[in-house]
């Protein structure tokens, strides 16, 4: 099919490409076109892998074109670099242009097909436009953050499953075969709460983790992905405590990795010299 379209040519120009999410999770896009005539795709890649999607640029208004990620169309989780292909043109890689992710910040998802699909696009740190994709089967969101003296106490909500009797939660070693420790959680409906103590942690990452079904059922991670920022870990910062373990002195605090998943820090404290 031949849009009467296609993307200005000539080495050094980088096209770019606006953005707008939508509030079930869909993204637009609009390319500034021009020139001569030609078939015209955006492309997004699968960083880590050889996977891609392919969406139809169509003529939109103001000679730009458009094209859209439905919500109902899967991008597994993962890092998409965005390109435009014209013809059997080398694809170009895009810049952002302006983008709107305002229905993102007020987006609560039903979690009614048992997962939470999430994709928000950002600039890299080269200027190029990628979609960061999340799809959680279920998802533990986290919300309220709070620290709290000698430890943490995080607040959120459940979707794609229901709690069950027996619902804990789990701390775990990201780099050492040890065994999680269990956490008692509270809940209400599809809300839970628990509280972490830094004191039984020793020096490492750990992960936090929701069991809603108890230790038979699913381990889900809980992290913050139902807003408009990428990347949370320097926008979420939270204060560090120091505190006296078995392990020795330790400085502890909760983070957000670069997935946006919640975890705990802990680090020896030097020896007084």
């Amino acid at each position: 099919m031949n849009h009467g379209r296609t993307m200005p040519a000539g080495q050094g120009v980088q096209l770019r490409a606006d953005c707008v999410a939508d509030s079930a999770g869909g993204l637009t896009f609009d390319v500034t076109a021009g020139g001569a005539c030609g078939t015209a795709h955006l492309v997004l890649r699968r960083r880590d892998g050889d996977e891609e999607v392919g969406l139809p640029l169509a003529p939109a208004a103001d000679g730009r074109l458009r094209a859209a990620l439905p919500s109902t169309v899967a991008l597994p989780e993962g890092r998409w670099d965005a390109y435009a292909c014209v013809a059997d043109d080398e694809p170009l890689r895009l810049a952002p242009g302006a983008t709107d992710l305002r229905a993102l910040a007020a987006r609560i998802p039903s979690g009614s097909r048992g997962h939470v699909a999430v994709r928000i696009p950002y600039a890299t740190r080269q200027g190029d436009l990628t979609v960061r994709s999340w799809l959680r089967a279920p998802h533990a969101e986290a919300g309220e953050v709070r620290v709290q003296g000698a430890g943490v106490t995080v607040r959120g909500r459940l979707f794609g499953t229901g709690f069950a009797p027996g619902a804990c939660a789990e701390v775990g070693p990201r780099h050492s075969p040890a065994a999680a420790r269990r956490i008692e959680v509270a809940v209400d409906a599809t809300r839970f709460g628990l509280s972490v103590g830094y004191a039984a942690l020793g020096p490492g990452v750990w992960d936090l983790w929701l069991r809603p079904h108890g230790e038979s059922g699913p381990r889900v991670r809980i992290a913050r992905l139902l807003d408009d920022v990428a990347d949370k870990k320097p926008v979420f910062t939270y204060p560090r405590a120091r505190v006296d373990t078995a392990y020795g002195p330790v400085e502890a605090g909760p983070y957000y990795t670069r997935d946006n998943d919640l975890s705990v820090s802990v680090t020896a404290c030097p020896s007084p010299q």
